[in-house]
């Protein structure tokens, strides 16, 4: 399973913006698309910006009408290619503390691999819920 290569799991298209796209543009994009990122560049990838990235701007008093998405993209961006495996995709997560890797050929990009397709991909990881509770959670007691 942790063989399986990216492109089985990773997301298409994927959706990029320019950098001088405005943060409330972006916010647009990623609500009306469901989606929590945005690659920055169309050709050659610039950046990644996130939700998170974007809540921060807005607490930092940062106006989303005139600031461009340049502004507070990280950069450079951890990318993976289609044929690496699951598993390598992970790892290359876990070791750069990235939840979102976008899937390149040719410097271009295909798709995106998130810790959401890692955690669907891979349902023997996952906390399976009690049907029912134990009987002292209830109480409030987690012991």
């Amino acid at each position: 399973m942790k063989d399986t290569p990216v492109n089985d799991v990773m997301t298409t298209p994927v959706r990029t913006v320019t950098g001088e796209t405005t943060i409330a543009v972006a916010a647009r994009a990623l609500t009306e698309q469901g989606i929590g990122s945005l690659i920055v560049g169309e050709e050659r990838i610039e950046g990644i910006v996130t939700e998170t990235d974007i809540v921060g701007s807005v607490a930092e008093g940062l106006d989303p009408t005139e600031t461009a998405v340049a502004e507070l993209m990280s950069d450079p961006v951890v990318t993976i290619r289609p044929t690496d495996s699951v598993g390598d995709a992970g790892e290359r997560m876990g070791q750069n503390t990235v939840k979102k890797l976008p899937v390149t050929e040719d410097g271009e990009p295909v798709g995106i691999v998130t810790t959401t397709d890692l955690a669907h991909f891979l349902p023997q990881q996952r906390v399976g819920m009690s049907v029912q509770p134990e009987p002292d959670v209830d109480k409030g007691e987690y012991e």
